[in-house]
């Protein structure tokens, strides 16, 4: 890109860099699903409608970027996606990006390349699984090496009807209930 399409990028990457503050300032708040979508309403979407301004003002200019170029093509996929994009303005429940999906699929995205042969066909259903639970543990604040010992540990004595009692989510009553009988024990010990 020539300077000119740096230039126009430095100002979308600045009017971004608003629209962010802005997310910036609800999450320091703890704003809640309504508050967000208010002040989204009020702040965000004009900074949005000047974007989506600029970028029609440039497609149509008499020296627009070239459709093939790396401006050409953002303004492109922006204008195409415009609609979802503006999805997070009218409902406070959606986050402005997807950072917190990536993150949470950035493990099993690095190893992919890893696990390609990982052994017989089957073997990928199994580890999906695996991945989803030890998600389900992180994402619950659970140890997962912890979780998966104790249920792997009960499991061979329950019945399918007691499978959800070993689930992330009891978790937690498991460890009260285990902090209990080893104070017990220690109790009987002494």
């Amino acid at each position: 890109e020539g300077g000119e399409g740096r230039q126009r990028a430095g100002i979308i990457l600045l009017q971004i860099g608003h629209l962010y503050q802005i997310e910036k300032k609800l999450r320091h708040a703890r704003a809640g699903p309504r508050l967000r979508k208010i002040v989204r309403q009020v702040e965000s979407q004009p900074i949005l409608e000047r974007i989506k301004a600029l970028l029609e003002k440039w497609r149509q200019s008499s020296d627009p970027p070239l459709p093939q170029s790396l401006l050409g093509k953002a303004i492109t996929y922006t204008q195409t996606l415009w609609t979802m994009l503006m999805e997070y303005v009218g409902n406070g429940r959606v986050e402005i990006d997807n950072n917190l999906v990536e993150n949470a699929i950035r493990p099993t995205a690095i190893g992919k390349k890893n696990w390609l042969f990982i052994g017989e066909e089957s073997a990928g259903e199994t580890s999906a699984i695996l991945y989803t639970i030890i998600e389900a543990c992180r994402a619950r604040k659970i140890d997962p090496w912890t979780y998966l010992r104790e249920a792997l540990t009960r499991l061979p004595q329950m019945t399918n009807q007691q499978i959800e009692e070993i689930t992330p989510e009891r978790l937690s009553a498991w460890q009260a209930t285990l902090k209990r009988a080893e104070a017990r024990a220690e109790r009987q010990a002494a």
